[in-house]
This record gives structure tokens, C-alpha cells and sequence, in this order.
């Protein structure tokens, strides 16, 4: 058994079974992944993959299990090889981040700012998707770290650790009504259109539930994963804003207003996790720190006892008005 067997089994099943779209993504020729798999099967002496004639439609039990242990083998070789790398170039090499889009566009230039100070020569690799995506991503060594507020904090397979907490803020543009309303309740948002989050991402579920608790229904005419759009629609009248607090920009937000909505939800964690069997080399930890750190810095960091207990601690929001 050679391991580009196993590269040839697990590129077919993470490309749906596609001969030819597993032989692209590993810069082979078909014919070269169609005899690596034979040649598996053969050595084992048990099918592997169910069959709609000549096409390889799934896997079978035994097909199954191979995989998971596959999966293993090659983090493994992984592991090896970046151990032998942080002796021999540890400022060297490539760190993926598979993030949502309001990290990527509202908290981690700072911190990739102060990687790249330090780290130069290693490129950062920046991957979007929702949270559960994050997590396969994870799991599957496409990405070293992954940073969300949804699905990673409890995964078994996880290492997780929390980050930062932050709530939401209602956005609205100049001279809109809403912003004069005293005090601001859900009862309030609930008489305007709103646009916020689709679910799965940046908190959603939770304010979904917040208004269900209390028997109200949100009108949310619009929802998106990217904040931006959701700025965009809220400047074109469609309704008034849901958003991350810290995605609230005023030098760059002239054109709208926001109001502090952290008394009417609860607050979220972002936390920044990596594969448990994975061998996080010393660079990656350093941008863990660092991420941490910023966490400092913006007032929000979580303290662990918050975070094991769902994050009813306080916390020392610098959100402005």
C-alpha cells in the first residue's frame, strides 16, 4: 500500500466520486488515479466503492471504514512533515484560514497586519464558508485554523478555544425613525423591515430565538452572509439593520447610525479552533496569540470560566454610539 493510494481514495470521495475532477485536484492523469484505486482494492481483496457500472457511485462498508482510517494516515504523514519543518524553516510555509466573511472583513486585518510583520516569508491562505463548512474544512486538513461564533465550539474532534465576545447593533440611516425610539425593544425592531443574517452564520439562531421567547415574530425581508450587503440594502431603504457590533464602522459608515442592542440579546463567542490531532506548527500558534491578543485589545476577551458556562460573566463592551 504507497500513500498515493490513499491520496488517490480520499481526493475521489472529496470530489464526489469524479475520477477525473480527483486526478485535476492532484495533477495526475485519470488513468494514474483509476490504477492507484485498483490497485488498493486489489491489495485489500474487498470492494471498496459501489458500482453504477463502470462508475464509482459511493463507498461500501468496508469502503467506509478504509476511509476514516485514511483520513488519519495522511494527517499523520502531515504532522511528521511540519515537525520537520519548524526545525528546518520555521518562519516559512503557508497558514490557511477558513473563516466567515465578517472576520475576514472586520477583525482580522489587524491581526494579519502584525503575522505578516512578523512572518514575512509565510503566506496567508484566507478560505470563506459558512460555520459547518469550517468544520469540515478542519477535519479534512484543508485549512489549519478555523474562526467562527457557530458550530466549532463543542465538536469532539475540535481543539477550541474562545476568542472574543461581542453582541449586535442596530443600523439605520440618518434620520430614520427607529433612531429616535426610547428605549429600543424587540417589540420596536419588530414594526420595521429588517435585514440581518442568514441562518448558520454570525449569530442568527440566537436572535431568531431571542424574539421567539417572547412570542414575536421579526419581519426580515432580507438576509445575507456578507455584512457588506447588508449595509448596502439597509442605505437602499429596504429596512433597518441587524448586524455584528464590531462590523460598525463610523469613519467609513458616515452615512448611518447605530444603536446598541446588547440589552436585548445574549452574547455570542468567536473562537478560533484547530483539528485535535493535528500538530500546530510554531507560527500557527503564533497567529492564535496574536488573535488573542486582539482580542485584548478591543475589550472583549473571554474569560474561560464565561466561556465553559455559556458566557454569562460581564464583559466590557467599548461598543460607541
Amino acid at each position: 500500500m504507497e500513500l498515493r493510494q490513499i491520496r488517490s481514495l480520499i481526493a475521489l470521495v472529496d470530489h464526489g466520486f469524479s475520477v477525473s475532477r480527483a486526478a485535476q485536484a492532484l495533477h495526475l492523469v485519470q488513468p494514474a488515479v483509476s490504477q492507484h484505486l485498483r490497485l488498493l482494492e486489489s491489495e485489500l481483496g474487498t470492494p471498496l466503492f459501489r458500482r453504477n457500472g463502470k462508475r464509482l457511485v459511493g463507498l461500501t462498508e468496508a469502503g467506509g471504514k478504509v476511509l476514516a482510517h485514511a483520513r488519519g494516515m495522511l494527517a499523520e504523514v502531515a504532522n511528521i512533515v511540519a515537525i520537520g519543518r519548524d526545525y528546518v524553516e520555521e518562519g516559512r510555509g503557508a497558514l490557511r484560514i477558513g473563516t466567515t466573511h465578517t472576520q475576514a472583513r472586520y477583525v482580522l486585518p489587524a491581526v494579519l497586519h502584525r503575522f505578516s510583520d512578523a512572518y514575512p516569508e509565510v503566506e496567508v491562505q484566507i478560505l470563506q464558508g459558512t460555520p459547518a463548512q469550517l468544520v469540515d474544512m478542519t477535519l479534512a486538513d484543508q485549512v489549519d485554523l478555523a474562526i467562527c461564533t457557530e458550530a466549532i465550539g463543542d465538536h469532539p474532534l475540535l481543539v477550541s478555544l474562545p476568542s472574543y465576545r461581542w453582541n449586535r447593533c442596530l443600523i439605520a440611516p440618518r434620520g430614520h425613525p427607529v433612531l429616535s425610539r426610547q428605549p429600543i425593544s424587540l417589540g420596536v425592531l419588530c414594526e420595521y423591515p429588517m435585514i440581518t443574517y442568514v441562518f448558520g452564520f454570525t449569530g442568527r439562531r440566537t436572535l431568531s430565538t431571542s424574539f421567539a421567547k417572547v412570542g414575536l415574530r421579526p419581519k426580515v425581508v432580507l438576509s445575507a452572509v456578507d455584512t457588506d450587503v447588508i449595509k448596502t440594502y439597509v442605505r437602499e431603504g429596504m429596512g433597518i439593520g441587524v448586524i455584528a457590533d464590531l462590523a460598525f464602522q463610523p469613519e467609513h459608515d458616515g452615512d448611518l447610525e447605530a444603536r446598541d442592542l446588547s440589552h436585548l440579546f445574549p452574547w455570542e463567542v468567536t473562537r478560533i479552533a484547530h483539528a485535535k490531532d493535528k500538530y500546530v506548527r510554531r507560527f500557527q500558534r503564533r497567529f492564535m496569540d496574536l488573535f488573542q491578543q486582539h482580542a485584548d485589545h478591543l475589550g472583549r476577551r473571554v474569560r474561560i470560566p464565561d466561556a465553559l458556562t455559556g458566557g454569562s460573566g460581564a464583559v466590557d463592551n467599548r461598543f460607541g454610539q
